[in-house]
């Protein structure tokens, strides 16, 4: 596929590439670190794609000069990562462990001694396995060791974070860990998991504050995977009406308390077979609405939703919510992720999609950040994650050399980045955008089996492989211009 749009980006523009702890560090006992809910959840027979974990990963612990290097040949501006909370405080809560923060020291000084920005997150699914037997993000106490957590960081790394990010995707968190259990810590406990909700938002404001009473100036934010969501038939109430439900849950449970100081009364009203939801206490959302220095939003496909059965009636065919983690881009489940709203169906999409079975649809990006801009007029945005995975093929070139030459993940870029482009013209303040991967990496609950890296991992040698997109993004990051066409520059 080529693309004929040619865009320049304004000149302030941040170009990132992005990875996860978890996903790339292996290392996965040295150094002082302990298991997290992931080493635990990923060594229990079944639970990930042949039976892979994140022990060696890319060895990134190891090699991490070597990916610095990477990331200024790729000409980025900046590098979002995640620290393993279990590698800096090992019990979760308590004293620093000297040997791990020592590690992100060398890594965030390399970044800037380079000119790259670091853009840290401090939650990135790996919570130490200490606080989950404790009760986990279900139970308050573990908002308050996060809270520590990010005072720890801030002392000890402030002086070379750019951006604070608190969580990322808390919505995977809470109903992929706790509801349908395709995420660690793998539990099905639906009203957990809108315990978890709640915990987690107030995690986000406890550690902001914290982060500010060290940092007052600091730039926190958070990163939300929201949902595009469509309605099977835009005439049927009952589907428009799924769209509310898979809205409340999906996106309005974060962004109502984290922007508006509130939960949405549909969603309070929806799930009110499940929790009562005393565990808000008076204050707490106060403290959850933060001030933000800019919203993180991760974007990669669409959703189309319908109504639940009627008895008797006939329908297009359409998956249950108990089914269709698959939909949401994880392995499925006989549990649902939507708490309260099992019975609203997921509807397939036609067309093309990734290999993560996910439909490829550009203009949901423009809707989602043009719709941001509506709601919330003064919320800096920034794409933290779009990317795509593809069953990627190794040629060798003449000269001996491993190629990877792919065109879809080149023409994905290439389309979705255009898409932020249009939100740009549609006067959306949008401030950033980083691709998703810098490399192929352990896929949580797909193990090694998908890969979204521009950079290929041979995961037998560590070997690291420039692909064609990899190629593609650092005439983009290099010149802030999207080209006509998604032709490469192997140089």
């Amino acid at each position: 596929m080529t693309s004929a749009t040619a865009r320049t980006f304004p000149s302030d523009f941040v170009w990132g590439a992005a990875t996860a702890a978890y996903q790339i560090e292996g290392a996965a006992a040295e150094g002082g670190r302990t298991p997290s809910i992931w080493d635990t959840y990923s060594h229990f027979s079944g639970r990930v794609d042949r039976g892979d974990s994140g022990d060696v990963a890319d060895d990134h612990y190891h090699r991490w000069q070597e990916d610095v290097e990477h990331l200024v040949r790729l000409g980025v501006s900046a590098y979002r990562l995640s620290i393993s909370w279990s590698r800096v405080i090992p019990t979760g809560r308590g004293p620093v462990n000297p040997e791990g923060v020592a590690f992100y020291r060398r890594l965030l000084t390399a970044l800037r001694e380079r000119g790259i920005r670091p853009w840290v997150t401090l939650y990135h699914w790996d919570l130490p396995q200490e606080l989950e037997d404790e009760g986990g993000w279900p139970v308050r106490s573990t908002a308050e060791a996060f809270a520590d957590y990010a005072r720890a960081m801030a002392t000890e790394l402030g002086d070379l974070v750019e951006v604070w990010t608190t969580l990322n995707e808390p919505w995977c968190s809470a109903y992929l860990g706790y509801a349908s259990g395709v995420h660690a810590p793998g539990r099905h406990e639906p009203a957990a998991a809108l315990a978890a909700v709640h915990h987690l938002n107030l995690a986000h404001g406890l550690a902001a504050r914290e982060i500010r009473t060290v940092l007052p100036d600091a730039k926190v934010s958070v990163t939300l995977n929201l949902h595009v969501l469509r309605p099977a038939d835009p005439s049927s109430a009952g589907d428009l009406d799924a769209v509310r439900r898979i809205d409340a849950l999906g996106n309005r449970a974060f962004l109502a308390p984290l922007l508006e100081g509130e939960y949405p009364a549909d969603l309070l009203a929806d799930t009110a077979s499940v929790t009562d939801w005393s565990f808000v206490r008076d204050g707490d959302l106060a403290v959850v609405r933060t001030p933000l220095a800019a919203l993180g939003v991760n974007y990669y496909s669409t959703t189309t939703v319908r109504a639940p059965e009627v008895p008797g009636a006939d329908g297009a065919p359409a998956s249950r919510g108990a089914e269709s983690t698959a939909a949401d881009g994880h392995r499925p489940s006989e549990h649902s992720a939507w708490v309260g709203s099992e019975d609203v169906r997921f509807v397939p999409h036609d067309g093309p999609s990734t290999a993560m079975g996910w439909n490829i649809d550009p203009a949901g990006m423009t809707e989602l950040l043009v719709d941001l801009a509506r709601r919330y007029p003064g919320v800096p945005l920034v794409v933290t994650e779009n990317g795509a995975a593809f069953d990627d093929e190794v040629t060798v070139d003449g000269a001996g050399a491993a190629r990877v030459h792919d065109e879809r993940r080149v023409a994905y870029f290439h389309d979705h980045v255009d898409a932020v482009g249009a939100a740009l013209d549609a006067g959306v303040d949008v401030r950033g955008y980083f691709a998703w991967s810098l490399l192929d990496n352990f896929e949580w609950g797909w193990g090694y089996s998908k890969r979204f890296g521009i950079i290929r991992v041979d995961y037998d040698t560590l070997e690291r492989v420039w692909k064609d997109s990899a190629h593609w993004f650092r005439r983009l990051a290099t010149t802030g211009r999207l080209p006509a066409t998604t032709e490469t520059d192997p140089s």
